[in-house]
């Protein structure tokens, strides 16, 4: 990591882990990679000729609001490498279960993420979503009268639409239209697929043994792949 160079980014990364039963893999992936994340990013970003300020980590797990007690928890964002630790701390306490019916509250995170904050520093910044799951997503909102559920979320698709492209400032979030990038591990499914229409979305559509199949070096190079969008 320079620190110095004009041309270094400060990224964020958020990622979205569908917290039930047969998501164990990728947070079990996530744990055998969390002390090493960072020297693994930088090596990969070298390679492209990129240099890195600063990298920050954050978790948000999710499962559904009607079924699960915990149906959402939020990490802060972890600076590695010098908080590796913490986030390792985090990512162990995660427990994969619940989740009730097919489809799971993924929406709710990501408007989550974007509410997050995010960093203002340097030059270049990359404001970056990731989510994974093994579901579809619930239509935004479904469980709206569900006891715990959040307020002031996006009431639907269109408004969560409008936060992503910076339309709307109903938020109190620094995050930034032209550094924002969301990068999803998902089903090939219609909840998904209508995300297509949004600019700096980058799916990856998994095969039907859900996330099992997903490395952390896949999620580091398709993260650096997102840059240049």
């Amino acid at each position: 990591m320079s620190g110095q160079g004009g041309g270094d980014y400060n990224v964020d990364v958020v990622m979205c882990i569908d917290a039930t039963g047969s998501m164990a893999p990728i947070i079990n992936e996530v744990k055998a990679n969390a002390l090493s994340l960072y020297e693994k990013f930088l090596d990969a970003m070298e390679l492209q000729g990129k240099m890195v300020s600063e990298l920050r980590v954050k978790i948000i797990a999710f499962r559904d609001y009607i079924c699960d007690a915990e149906p959402m928890v939020e990490s802060k964002f972890f600076d590695l490498p010098t908080e590796s630790e913490g986030l390792e701390e985090f990512v162990r306490k995660i427990e994969t279960r619940g989740g009730g019916d097919a489809a799971e509250c993924a929406y709710e995170a990501i408007a989550h993420a974007m509410n997050s904050e995010w960093t203002t520093g340097g030059k270049k910044r990359r404001h970056i979503i990731v989510v994974f799951s093994d579901a579809p997503a619930l239509p935004l909102g479904e469980r709206k009268a569900c006891p715990g559920y959040p307020s002031g979320l996006p009431t639907d698709m269109r408004e969560l639409s409008a936060w992503w492209e910076g339309a709307t400032q109903a938020y109190m979030s620094p995050y930034q239209r032209k550094a924002g990038r969301l990068i999803v591990f998902v089903p090939q499914d219609e909840s998904w697929t209508q995300l297509e229409a949004w600019n700096r979305f980058t799916p990856v559509y998994t095969s039907g043994k859900g996330c099992n199949d997903v490395d952390m070096m896949t999620v580091i190079d398709t993260i650096i792949g997102s840059f240049d969008q």
